[in-house]
C-alpha cells in the first residue's frame, strides 16, 4: 500500500510513531514511522490527527547525512 503526502497522519495502518529520546516532553517533537516499502512518514507531535509527510529511504538518507553534518544548525538558533 502506497500512502501519499498529506494524509491523515493517525490514519496511516500499521504505523507505529517514534520521536527522539533527545526530545524534552513538552509536545514539540518530530515524529517518525517506517512504512511498507521502505517509506518513512513524519509527523507533527503537537498534532498527532494532522497531516504526515512521506520521503522515500533515499530522500531521508539524506537529510539525516545533513543534518549529521551541521547543515541545518542555522535553523535552530
Amino acid at each position: 500500500m502506497q500512502t501519499n503526502n498529506g494524509v491523515v497522519a493517525s490514519e496511516i495502518p500499521g504505523a507505529v510513531w517514534v520521536k527522539s529520546s533527545a526530545s524534552v516532553g513538552n509536545g514539540n517533537c518530530v515524529e517518525v514511522a517506517a512504512l511498507a516499502g521502505g517509506t518513512v512518514a513524519m509527523r507533527n507531535s503537537r498534532f498527532p490527527d494532522g497531516p504526515a509527510l512521506v520521503f522515500t529511504a533515499d530522500e531521508i538518507e539524506a537529510f539525516l547525512r545533513g543534518a549529521k553534518g551541521a547543515e541545518f544548525d542555522h535553523l535552530t538558533g
